[in-house]
Order: structure tokens, then C-alpha cells, then sequence
């Protein structure tokens, strides 16, 4: 019997076996080191190997195609300018084997769907585009000719472009997403979903309001030169382990690092660098001065305790506001102050669940330092509050006079390696008028201005048959979104599913009832052209746009670039009633950045800066002080609390990443530096919690969130005693995002909450 929708999207519940002890002490050093060449040995061929390590992030080389963590400006580290992610990264995109034809017609969907998704992603790199029929269990092999034309069927019996769904990962180019959302408007639709809906969507809702843009204010320069760092619901040691080595120049400058976070993430305890031989001998370098074990989503308690502090002392006459930054920069600053007053300081640090004497640590820090740096990853983002935990960020910073100003400001960090420029470039569901205007000025045709899909609103027009085709360039759709079984349904539902890859994953077997795989070129492979090699580029997490230029031979004589899928589609699809040389575009890039230049701020003279091998800084108002807000100042805001409770059989749970895992891409079963090891159907418990349940270590239970009457259910996970606050627990996603509902996310951003799902475990 075939298996269902459901049934496919589902990570595998069997246990491998399980081995979990202390978490390390330590950072990087030996462990990374053995990882590395472990992933290497294994995945990769050692000529391939060496030229990657020699290229990665270096200046005329290529960008990692794992985090957004800036590069240095100056001078690069000739040993290996990536960490140890960014090359299991790419011993997944290099990795020496390929599947193609024979490997589809021995596996069936089916089977592979039974498959773990750690089994999936290594079975080797797409060598040649393949269709599934209707019906049919198998794919098989299709040309580039017919896969173009049966996009551009499907899309065409459309009744309206509004049904159909095209979707964005945040590793796609600047040149291929901007030429993807230039296609889809005109087409005649903005259904432009991406990964910034589900990760870092509240940032810029919140910084856009407050600050007049989207995006962080600070340099990694900035970063090296604060007093004090705040670094709050993040893991940059598994997630950005380079901001380790900016972190470290931050503690050898004499700043102070505070981290806030439920968990005692060891990457930000202590870090030794694998590149210095003193280090490795000596154990590294301590980072976080203070640590403030706060409970899931008691970020806005924690951070009102220390604003009511701070303006208890300034009422007492210390000068710990900078109040002409507040006078001629901001506003709201009245209105701010008197909300504030409402709020009870004792009541902040107990919803915190932070000691009150850290608390007061933190005060100290805060009121003696004026460059201050706040970084913040998912853990801030996806909570149904996750605004308001940007804005209250922003408030302390305010404050502060710590916006605009050299080693101070905000730092979102960003996951994907170019989702920051796919955003700048076009990927919007929500574009400004004025980036519309300049469509219409340049290409002549009026792209729509009614917003589109977000991913949320995406999958519910899959599941209610109003959308019928999805498109995904790049990413893994199903193991990515919340509520798996919903939007497995959802695509299901769908007449066609189409998938721009580089690697096999779980989104390619929970199809429509036609399916294409388009596989395209890894972000280290040469991409050849008739103008000769083509570079590309993408934007990092503060800003800069630099080159990227593959140093590989294609895996594969059947791979194409994004821009030529991209392309190929759009002209397939409009055919004689485009007003544009689509085809002529993959003949060399450089037009596409000739439009940019003409169509997206910031990019005048784009092919020449991109000659400079640091790349260049798009403009950034907030990190000049030049805030370009309704009123022309930094905006003050006012935040409430979270209104939620927990029953005494209730937990609060929150999905994270293993070490071996980024994003939806599992390397690996090990989990080293917390200390679990081959497996990943796991719940790290308090101590406390677990003897209230009767549960032992690595008891099996099932886990499940009610919402809005609707019960979920994860089964199989084993118990992992965590130091971890009371009353809450963590998961790795995409095993628990079954759990998470599709109708909770982030007010006026929509981002889901998987960081803050009540839920209840039976044994």
C-alpha cells in the first residue's frame, strides 16, 4: 500500500543507539578538528578537498554556501577561512558520488521516504533532472527542454498566477533571485515565500519600525570593538562558529561578553581556536563573562527588570541614560517611560527565571558601558511575541545612545548565506511601491501590488486548493515549515511540485501528483557560459555584496546554473508575451547586475565594486544614525509582556538545531557539544521535571501540543536529562515540528513559534 502524504514527510521514529554524557567544556580545538577531516575522509576527494579549504570565503574564491557570517574585511586566514560546518557543508555539495537515473529507477518514493533524512542527504549529488508522473512510483529521467515546458504548462492552465506558490532559500544568489522575483512578477503574481518568513521575518519587522531598516546596524569591525556584547538566543558555535573568533578579538580588546539563552551553550563558554597552536595546547579562551540561564521566551521579563533598573538610577540622578542621543535622535521616549512605570521589577525577574542577583549583574554591565552590541538569532524570532522581543532590544539600546556608533548597535545574525540579499534583491512578498516603481520603469509591465503568500499563508492556500503549483528554489519545504502533517497535505494537494536542488531531501518525495527535481550547479562548482566563466554574488549578514566564483568541475555534464533554470522557466512559461531577453541573461551575468544596478538602492556600478575583492557596504541609515522612520528618529516602543501560562503537567518546548545539523541538513547523529551522540529522537529535560514525571534517563516518551482544539502528536523521543530551566524542554527540529501549529506565529511578522509550543509528554 502506498504510503500517504504524512507518512512521507515523517522522520523515521526507530532509535539508533543512543550514548549521551557531560557536555564538553570546551569549544572547537581537537573535537572540530577530528569532525573536519572525519566528513572529509569520508565524503570528499582529497584533491577536491584541498582546493576547497584554500578557496571557502577567501577573496576571488567562493562563499560558503552555509551561514551569513561576514568575512573579514582585511587581511584572511591563509590556514582556512571557514569553520567547521561550512565544510561539513561542503562535503554534502562536493561529496564524491552521484545519483541519477538508475538510483530513481531502484528506489521508489516510497522507499525512499523510509529512509532517515541523514541517510537522504547523503545519497549523493543530483546528476540530471527527473519527473515523477502521475501515478507513478519512480522518477525518472526528463530533459531540460520538457521539464521547462511542463513548468510552463502547468503554470499557464492557471485560472489566476495568484495559484501558484514560488518559493525561495536563503543560499540562491543575488543574480538568480533577482531574476527569479523579475519572472514571478511578471508572470502576474508576489507569492514569494522564503526562509526569512520562518527565521528572521520578526527582525525586520521590528528593526524596520524602530530603526527605518531591516536589517542589523554594526560591521564586524563594530563587533571587535564593543565594550559589551550581548549575545541572546543564539548558538553561534554550532550555528556561526566564526563569530567565535570575533567574539574572542571583542574579549582580547577588553570587552565584556554576556550570554542569554536557555541553555549553557559550550561554544559560547569557552572557544579554542583550531588555527592557533598555542591555544590548542593551552585550552582556549573563556568568552561569556556572564551567563543568564533565562527561562524559553522570558526575554521581554528579563530585559524590563533591567530597563526599570536603569531608569530607577537615572530617576536617583546618575546619569546612565544618554539623553541627548535621546533627545535629538529618537522619539516616543515619554511614552515609553510612562509604560514602563507599570511594570513591577520583582514580577520581570520571576517570569525571567533569572536569579535576581544576575539580573543585577547585568544592570552593572549596562549602565558603566556605552558601546554595546546586541546579537540575536531564533531563539528571539520565533515566539508569537518575537516583535516585541526585537523592539525591547532596541529600547535598551536607545537608551544607551548605542545605535550609530562605532562598536555598538544591533546584530541579527542571519542563517542562510544569502538570504539577507535575496530579501535586498526582490524576494518579497511585501516589496515597497518604490522597488515596484522601478520595476515597472525599467521592464514595462505593472507588477501586482497586492502582497503575496508568506510561508504561512502559503501552505494554507496549498491545503485549500487555491494554490496549485509550488516551486521551490533551493531549500527542503516540508522538514523547514512548521506543522508537518498540515503542509504535507498541503502539497499534495498541489497538480505539480517542482524543486531546484543540489542534493536529495525529504521535500522531493511529498510531492504533487506531478513532480520535477531540476538539479543545479553547488555554489564551489565553475559555471560556464558563452561570455566565458560567470561569477555571482551574495550579501552577508552586516551588508557587504561580494563575488562568488566556483573552483569545481560540475559534478555532473546535466547540471545548470540557477540563473539558466530560472531563466529556461521563464521563457518556457511567457513565452512571446515577455517584454524580456530572458535566455539572453544566461549568456553572461553581468546584465543581470547591469538591472540591479538600475533597480535595487545600492547598487550603482554594481559590476565594478564587485570587482573590489572585499566585496562593498550597501548603504545602512541605522548604522550612521540616519533612521529613516516615518519621523526621520529611532523609534521607541512599548512591549508587553507574554501572556502565557503553564498547567502543572504542561512544558514549554522549543526546537534547535544538533551540532551535526545545519538548517534542515543533518551531517551527522552526534550532538558533541551537548554531549549526545548517535541519535536524534530526543528531549533534553530538567532534572527536576523528569523525577516529578517518574521518568529515568533515556525513557521513551511521546510528546504532544494542543492548539486551538488541535492535538499533535511526536512519538518516540527519548528523555536526555539538560541543564536546562525548570519547565522547559528542548527537541531538534525537523523531528518535532510536527508539533508546532501552522496558526501560531509571531504578531505582524507571522514567523512560526516553534521556540515556544506547550506541550505534554505521556510515557
Amino acid at each position: 500500500m502506498a504510503l500517504s502524504a504524512k507518512e512521507k514527510a515523517a522522520t523515521p521514529e526507530g532509535f539508533e543507539n543512543i550514548k549521551s554524557k557531560t557536555p564538553p567544556t570546551n569549544s572547537v580545538g581537537w573535537g572540530a578538528l577530528k569532525s573536519v577531516f572525519g566528513q572529509v575522509s569520508q565524503y570528499m576527494d582529497t584533491g577536491a578537498a584541498l582546493k576547497i579549504m584554500g578557496k571557502m570565503n577567501q577573496k576571488k574564491g567562493f562563499d560558503c554556501p552555509g551561514c551569513a557570517w561576514p568575512d573579514p574585511d582585511d587581511e584572511r586566514s591563509a590556514l582556512g577561512e571557514f569553520c567547521e560546518n561550512g565544510l561539513k557543508a561542503m562535503a554534502e555539495e562536493a561529496q564524491n558520488k552521484t545519483i541519477g537515473a538508475e538510483f530513481f529507477s531502484r528506489y521508489s518514493v516510497d522507499q525512499l521516504s523510509t529512509w532517515s533524512d541523514f541517510e537522504i542527504g547523503k545519497s549523493g549529488r543530483l546528476a540530471e533532472p527527473m519527473y515523477l508522473a502521475p501515478g507513478a512510483v519512480h522518477y525518472s529521467p526528463i530533459s531540460w527542454e520538457a521539464a521547462f515546458a511542463k513548468v510552463g504548462e502547468h503554470l499557464n492552465a492557471l485560472d489566476s498566477p495568484d495559484e501558484a506558490v514560488f518559493y525561495t532559500s536563503g543560499r540562491t544568489t543575488n543574480e538568480a533571485a533577482f531574476l527569479y522575483q523579475l519572472f514571478v512578477r511578471e508572470f502576474g503574481t508576489a507569492n514569494l515565500p522564503d526562509c526569512s518568513n520562518m527565521c528572521h521575518e520578526a527582525s525586520g519587522k521590528a528593526l524596520s519600525e524602530t530603526l527605518g531598516i531591516g536589517k542589523g546596524s554594526v560591521t564586524l569591525n563594530d563587533l571587535h570593538k564593543s565594550e559589551l556584547v550581548l549575545v541572546v538566543g543564539q548558538n553561534p558555535g554550532t550555528n556561526h562558529p566564526r563569530m567565535l573568533t570575533a567574539l574572542e578579538k571583542c574579549k582580547k580588546n577588553g570587552g565584556t561578553i554576556v550570554t542569554i539563552n536557555p541553555l549553557p551553550e559550550v561554544g559560547l563558554m569557552r572557544f579554542t581556536d583550531p588555527q592557533s597552536p598555542l591555544k590548542m595546547l593551552t585550552g582556549g579562551t573563556a568568552l561569556t563573562d556572564l551567563f543568564l540561564p533565562v527561562t524559553i521566551n522570558g526575554d521581554v521579563a528579563l530585559i524590563k527588570a533591567v530597563l526599570l533598573k536603569l531608569l530607577a538610577a537615572q530617576d536617583a540622578g546618575e546619569q546612565v541614560f544618554d539623553t541627548d542621543f535621546i533627545e535629538n535622535s529618537t522619539t516616543g521616549y515619554s511614552e515609553f517611560i510612562a509604560d514602563l512605570r507599570k511594570y513591577d521589577f520583582d514580577e520581570c525577574v520571576r517570569l525571567s527565571g533569572v536569579s535576581e542577583a544576575s539580573v543585577l549583574e547585568l544592570v552593572d554591565l549596562v549602565k558603566s558601558k556605552d558601546k554595546i552590541i546586541i546579537c540575536w538569532a531564533m531563539g528571539l524570532t520565533q515566539h508569537e511575541n518575537a516583535v516585541d522581543n526585537i523592539r525591547e532590544l532596541v529600547n535598551l539600546l536607545l537608551l544607551k545612545g548605542s545605535i550609530g556608533k562605532e562598536g555598538a548597535g544591533t546584530c541579527p545574525v542571519r542563517g542562510h548565506s544569502n538570504v539577507q540579499g535575496d530579501r535586498t534583491v526582490g524576494i518579497w512578498e511585501a516589496a515597497p511601491q518604490a522597488f515596484l516603481d522601478k520595476i515597472e520603469a525599467k521592464y514595462g509591465f505593472k507588477p501586482t501590488t497586492k502582497h503575496g503568500y508568506s510561508v504561512i499563508e502559503a501552505i494554507q492556500g496549498m491545503y485549500e486548493k487555491e494554490a496549485k503549483v509550488f516551486f521551490g528554489l533551493g531549500g527542503n519545504f516540508i522538514s523547514a515549515t512548521p506543522d508537518t502533517d498540515y503542509t504535507a497535505q498541503a502539497l499534495a494537494h498541489c497538480n505539480l511540485t517542482v524543486h531546484v536542488s543540489t542534493k536529495l531531501n525529504r521535500s522531493h518525495l511529498v510531492t504533487g501528483k506531478e513532480a520535477l527535481i531540476l538539479p543545479c550547479l553547488g555554489r564551489s562548482e565553475k559555471d560556464y557560459q558563452k561570455s566565458g566563466e560567470q561569477i555571482q554574488s551574495v550579501e552577508n549578514s552586516m551588508g557587504v555584496v561580494s563575488s562568488t566564483q566556483g573552483i569545481l568541475e560540475p559534478c555532473s555534464d546535466k547540471l545548470i546554473s540557477e540563473v539558466a533554470v530560472v531563466c529556461g522557466i521563464a521563457h518556457a512559461t511567457l513565452k512571446d508575451r515577455s517584454k524580456i531577453d530572458w535566455l539572453g541573461y544566461v549568456d553572461d551575468y553581468a546584465l543581470v547586475r547591469n538591472d540591479i544596478a538600475e533597480v535595487v538602492d545600492g547598487f550603482t556600478d554594481y559590476n565594478k565594486k564587485l570587482q573590489n575583492p572585499s566585496g562593498f557596504y550597501l548603504p545602512n541609515g541605522a548604522r550612521i544614525g540616519n533612521f529613516k522612520t516615518k519621523s526621520g528618529k529611532a523609534q521607541f516602543s512599548m512591549n508587553k509582556l507574554p501572556e502565557w501560562s503553564l498547567q502543572d503537567d504542561e512544558l514549554i518546548m522549543m526546537t534547535i538545531r544538533s551540532h551535526d545539523q545545519f538548517n534542515t541538513t543533518i551531517y551527522g547523529l552526534d550532538d558533541r557539544y551537548r554531549g549526545i551522540f548517535n541519535e536524534r529522537r530526543i528531549i533534553m529535560m530538567n532534572g527536576a521535571d523528569m523525577e516529578a514525571r517518574g521518568l529515568k534517563k533515556h525513557d521513551v516518551v511521546h510528546i504532544r501540543s494542543e492548539f486551538n482544539g488541535v492535538r499533535r502528536e511526536a512519538r518516540n523521543f527519548k528523555v536526555v536529562p539538560y541543564t536546562i530551566p525548570p519547565k522547559c524542554v528542548a527537541t531538534y527540529f525537523p523531528e518535532a515540528n510536527v508539533l508546532v501549529p501552522l496558526d501560531s506565529y509571531a504578531h505582524t511578522a507571522k514567523t512560526p513559534a516553534s521556540k515556544s509550543v506547550v506541550v505534554k509528554l505521556v510515557k
